[in-house]
């Protein structure tokens, strides 16, 4: 009866275990689970701290996105954007790896044919689930769909970048794109403009060569 019920309840179609001993001693199913959940929680912890990297600024980050600005600003700094949602992301995740933690600990707590530890796991695991499940439809609903992209920081960053120079190794060697790349370093002038001054390469043929959006599509640009 208790079996229907809950499958009812949940619309899936549950049975009773093969083994009543094993289930009652081994925590492993739970377990399983949780440590799913405290994957899933890592790369996501991964991810918010991505989206808060990339959005620092706008000054004297990257700013190379922006997040949407979800509450009026800063308590110290009236006007700042904080990226509170990645943040609560965070949050989220850093619980449901210390739940798991202490789901395993209540696994590996039973003695011999019982484990009288099943209500911290069962109270721990649907914890986890909920803010798991609270925290992703929150961050993608009023974080995730509304970021943007800062284009011109980004091409700032691409057009500006020392590894720009990389591309030009087949064709003025590799030597001179080392000595560019160091000069480049050294007096602050862009790459584009060290080229055209020692007459290595035409405007026409940096622009090229040297394109970010080229650059970022397979194969030796301009062939």
């Amino acid at each position: 009866m208790m079996i229907e019920t809950l499958s009812q309840l949940v619309s899936m179609n549950l049975k009773r275990a093969d083994n009543y001993f094993e289930a009652m001693q081994s925590m492993r199913p739970f377990i399983n689970l949780s440590g799913a959940l405290r994957g899933l929680a890592v790369d996501l912890g991964k991810i918010s701290n991505d989206f808060r990297l990339l959005s620092s600024g706008p000054n004297t980050g990257l700013a190379e996105i922006n997040l949407p600005a979800v509450q009026p600003g800063s308590s110290i700094m009236p006007g700042k954007v904080n990226p509170v949602l990645a943040e609560m992301l965070n949050m989220v995740c850093f619980r449901v790896i210390g739940n798991d933690l202490t789901i395993a600990n209540a696994g590996a707590a039973g003695q011999l044919e019982l484990n009288v530890m099943m209500p911290v796991i069962a109270d721990t695991l649907i914890e986890s689930l909920k803010i798991l499940i609270g925290g992703i439809s929150s961050f993608n609903n009023r974080c995730l769909k509304g970021i943007t992209a800062n284009e011109d920081k980004c091409r700032n960053y691409a057009e500006n970048s020392l590894a720009m120079v990389t591309a030009l190794n087949p064709l003025i060697g590799y030597l001179r794109a080392a000595n560019v790349a160091k000069e480049s370093l050294a007096t602050g002038k862009p790459i584009r403009e060290i080229i055209m001054e020692k007459g290595y390469l035409r405007q026409d043929e940096l622009d090229i060569y040297l394109s970010p959006d080229t650059l970022t599509e397979p194969g030796i640009p301009g062939k």
